[in-house]
């Protein structure tokens, strides 16, 4: 299926990154003379990361919307935080959230100094679309329930009908028209979590459409540190290079530096990284990297390209026409969550700065996933400077 890139507009650029990443926890990582401040994913969680930098935005045809089940649009401004923009479908491959329960969730999430109430139906943001039938699938404990044990559902169906009597099975049986409503028709907010008894214990990705839920609408997973994801986050550290020097915007591209001169590129179906080199004569400033090997080893020379000045090919399936198909050239350092993009490098202190930039994803009933370019972001990320060590990953 062709997409026409008239139907699908997003909006992101790439400047250098101003925004402190003070914030972002991190640990001390050496390996012989060389060390680094390497991210510590046992305190990072989606709530942690800084806000996006630039805005954007995604809208989907109609017929789209069909196809997937679901409506992936969204708009984001400058400044907004992660966990407001993602989505669980977007990251489902690289971090599996859709295997949580929110008791799961509740075990593994960090501790908060904020003072929090306790959240209510309407906290747990996917309980807005859902229906008497789709509760009943997603949980076909509560069909031999009596209807006065589930109170939402017993508001909904009295507001709705005369059948309030006997159990949740009976009651969507005698009144279909009710069984189809969403529960957004009554007041969430008046009911606790387990006012729909197991709701806690139901994994995230047996609701309907799951996958449109913002991360920040699933209570407390905001502070999941990625390491506690039922998919871990890869720490990177499996391909670790030193940053030799860095070169400003005064640097063009070199028809001798092929592909395999850069570790920088495009993200392909199967989440890996294709390096791809800078245009010939075009601005192209970088990171050159040592090997601890010496000249032998396999990333000494090698380049890390700057997403500000190269835009490459990106995404995959209907929603590879995002962002005119481009994102920053950059690579898979921590698996697919995030591709990691250099974003501005200083000469005369000899650093490098980086971030972090997401994509949109959906997977279509009985067909392939489909992604957007990584155009989401910059999310600020920490910082290299020459002699540190620079953390590369395997890119997928």
């Amino acid at each position: 299926m062709k997409l026409k890139p008239f139907l699908l507009a997003a909006i992101a650029s790439l400047v250098p990154l101003s925004a402190s990443v003070a914030q972002t926890p991190t640990i001390d990582y050496s390996q012989g003379k060389y060390k680094t401040a390497a991210p510590d994913w046992s305190k990072i969680t989606w709530d942690t990361l800084p806000p996006v930098q630039q805005p954007g935005f995604l809208k989907i045809p109609k017929n789209l919307i069909s196809t997937f089940g679901y409506d992936p649009s969204r708009s984001w401004t400058a400044g907004q935080k992660v966990d407001s923009v993602v989505m669980l479908g977007d990251a489902d491959d690289a971090f599996k959230m859709s295997d949580l329960s929110l008791k799961a969730i509740d075990t593994v999430a960090l501790p908060t100094t904020a003072t929090t109430t306790k959240p209510t139906l309407k906290d747990f943001g996917l309980m807005q679309w859902q229906t008497p039938k789709t509760l009943v699938k997603a949980m076909p404990e509560l069909s031999n329930l009596s209807l006065s044990e589930v109170p939402p559902l017993a508001d909904l169906f009295s507001k709705n009908g005369e059948f309030t009597g006997g159990t949740v099975s009976q009651a969507i049986a005698s009144n279909p028209q009710a069984a189809d409503l969403t529960l957004d028709k009554i007041d969430l907010s008046k009911y606790s979590l387990n006012s729909i008894p197991g709701l806690d214990k139901t994994q995230l990705g047996k609701f309907k459409s799951w996958q449109q839920a913002y991360v920040n609408q699933i209570p407390k997973l905001n502070q999941v540190p990625f390491d506690k994801m039922p998919q871990p986050i890869s720490s990177g550290i499996d391909v670790v290079g030193i940053a030799s020097v860095v070169l400003g915007t005064s640097e063009k591209g070199d028809a001798k530096a092929g592909n395999d001169y850069f570790v920088s590129g495009s993200v392909v179906r199967g989440d890996r990284t294709v390096t791809v080199a800078c245009p010939p004569s075009i601005e192209c400033s970088y990171l050159e990297m040592g090997d601890f090997a010496g000249s032998e080893g396999s990333l000494y020379g090698k380049r890390w390209a700057s997403g500000s000045s190269q835009q490459v090919k990106g995404g995959y399936g209907f929603l590879a026409a995002v962002n005119g198909g481009k994102e920053p050239t950059g690579r898979l350092v921590y698996g697919s969550g995030f591709k990691v993009a250099l974003t501005g490098v200083n000469e005369s202190k000899g650093t490098a700065d980086f971030g972090l930039f997401f994509r949109i994803c959906a997977r279509p009933p009985f067909q392939q996933k489909t992604c957007t370019p990584y155009f989401i972001g910059p999310v600020p990320w920490l910082p290299v400077s020459e002699n540190d060590l620079v953390i590369v990953g395997t890119g997928r």
